[in-house]
């Protein structure tokens, strides 16, 4: 049943969907500029991929806690959560580590703040490289639909 409804709503969104990215998305995390896609896929691999895996694939048993009680760091793929968040989010997560707004004021992470190591347009960058991995129809129709009903 929740595979009709999916399947229903994506439907329509398709309808109402010219090709456009979702109103929320920010234009400098387009994942069709291929020259940022390129130059996010490099930032990726020298910063992110020692956690987030090579692929996007997130470390194994992501959902799980570790140990210490944090959470692995999840996939960036279709897989995971990542594309249910506005880029801004994205960004702020990026740039100021999983701290508050982003996150509740006693939460712990492994998560660092890129902030300091990388510029904004690389971190614009890196998000438009891992949007560049988020392709199916569904996804992309229920990440539009999500973010159209997201307060600005």
């Amino acid at each position: 049943m929740r595979r009709v409804l999916v399947l229903m709503l994506s439907a329509l969104v398709a309808a109402c969907n010219d090709g456009q990215p979702p109103a929320r998305d920010d234009p400098r995390a387009d994942p069709r500029d291929a020259a940022r896609v390129a130059v996010g896929a490099n930032v990726y691999a020298q910063n992110c991929a020692a956690c987030h895996g090579a692929k996007l694939e997130g470390q194994p048993n992501w959902r799980r806690r570790l140990p210490n009680g944090r959470m692995p760091a999840p996939p960036h793929n279709e897989g995971g959560h990542t594309w249910h968040h506005p880029d801004a989010v994205l960004f702020g997560i990026t740039k100021h580590g999983l701290v508050p707004p982003y996150a509740p004021n006693s939460y712990e992470s492994d998560m660092p703040a890129f902030g300091s190591r990388l510029s904004d347009d690389e971190i614009w960058a890196v998000l438009a490289y891992i949007k560049s991995h988020w392709t199916t129809r569904e996804l992309l129709d229920a990440r539009a639909q999500m973010l159209k009903n997201t307060p600005p």
